[in-house]
């Protein structure tokens, strides 16, 4: 029998790991297209849901044409010319020349950079803007959520849906952002007040269903203080100010098609 040797046994080690970086590698070259399409697709299912719009009987690019998606300057409020298939805002808030750094004192949503730049959609009925969708990101115990929040035209004030679809949050606490009995608590809820100041919030506990201000509260999730509490804080800097706030008063005050 051949004799074994450290030289042969690392060897073969050796040359098991180049085959399988090979494969691995090959693998992950071969499926990125594919990832790509399920990523983007993934995001206009959650789009679509928040719109109200999504069905699973039909072609989610079918349902899509009824969603246009702009890119706002989020200082003046204005439309910009950047392709919104091209633009990540992601990596743009990542990047110092493309971003903005926020004072500690007015980052109540602890994102600590935002890009400059931010995709909105309009979703279409019967030709004419019937919402738009904010995507928004904030800090809760655990991780930054990513969502979607659906906003009626006619006075940029009711929601309609907030889509969370990236977290990490505990499950059965914080993760009940995803249970649909509590994001369907949103809809009819009013973002501003009569002033104009953001009014919406989730509360601890429940509603208080004869309270004059239960049209600006949400259930507050059981067991999950802080992940509540972050969601309101997104809120609170999304629609302020700093956020998307130069935006909607613009659509306010012009309608969809300013810019």
């Amino acid at each position: 029998m051949p004799k074994e040797t450290i030289g042969k046994t690392f060897f073969v080690a050796a040359a098991l790991c180049v085959i399988c970086s090979v494969l691995v590698s090959t693998a992950a070259v071969t499926l990125r297209p594919t990832q790509g399409v399920n990523k983007l697709l993934d995001k206009k299912r959650n789009i679509l849901t928040a719109a109200g719009l999504f069905d699973e009987s039909r072609p989610i690019d079918e349902l899509f044409e009824s969603i246009e998606e702009k890119v706002v300057d989020l200082a003046s409020g204005e439309f910009v010319d950047l392709d919104p298939d091209e633009y990540d805002q992601r990596n743009a808030a990542r990047d110092p020349d493309q971003s903005v750094a926020i004072p500690a004192k007015r980052d109540p949503a602890g994102i600590k950079r935002r890009a400059k730049f931010a995709a909105v959609y309009l979703v279409y009925r019967k030709g004419e803007v019937d919402k738009v969708i904010l995507p928004l990101h904030g800090k809760g115990l655990w991780s930054t959520l990513y969502g979607f929040l659906a906003l009626d035209i006619e006075d940029v004030n009711t929601i309609r849906s907030l889509v969370y679809y990236e977290h990490g949050e505990t499950p059965g606490l914080g993760g009940e952002v995803d249970n649909p009995r509590w994001k369907a608590l949103w809809n009819g809820k009013r973002a501003f007040d009569d002033e104009g100041r953001v009014a919406i919030e989730v509360v601890r506990g429940l509603v208080d269903a004869n309270s004059p201000q239960a049209v600006y509260q949400v259930d507050g999730l059981s067991g999950a203080t802080i992940t509540s509490r972050g969601v309101s804080n997104t809120l609170r800097y999304w629609l302020g100010e700093d956020g998307y706030g130069p935006f909607l008063d613009r659509l306010k005050e012009k309608g969809a098609a300013h810019g």
